[in-house]
């Protein structure tokens, strides 16, 4: 049984930074691909950035630059570092995990989903 358990949300000021964890167990992250999405209310869960396992990292065009995405194998955890926020990161922000080494920006491409952490960004 694959879970995914993600953290480190909160609220947060504009240009203020936060780091997302995603511990997983039943599936090691150095072996798949690895994803975060969001989602604001009102709105469809988007892409924010995967991990492939042989290290490839990609971004959507609203965070580049902003955040990244890390995995620590020993601790089979995988990381959203996010800065300089804006008001419009605000979302619930989902891990996940795909059954191959990788991915795209497709949500229906990953089989397992963590249950969302808040994070909120005040103006």
């Amino acid at each position: 049984q694959v879970q995914l358990v993600e953290s480190g949300g909160g609220l947060v000021q504009a240009g203020g930074s936060l780091r997302l964890s995603c511990a997983a167990s039943g599936r090691t992250v150095s072996s798949y691909a690895m994803g975060w999405f969001r989602q604001a209310p009102g709105k469809e869960r988007e892409f924010v950035a995967t991990n492939w396992s042989g290290g490839r990292t990609y971004y959507a065009d609203s965070v580049k630059g902003r955040f990244t995405i890390s995995r620590d194998i020993a601790n089979n955890t995988v990381y959203l570092q996010m800065n300089s926020l804006k008001p419009e990161d605000t979302a619930v922000y989902y891990c996940a995990s795909a059954p191959r080494s990788y991915s795209s920006s497709s949500a229906g491409e990953y089989d397992y989903w963590g249950q969302g952490t808040q994070v909120t960004v005040s103006s």
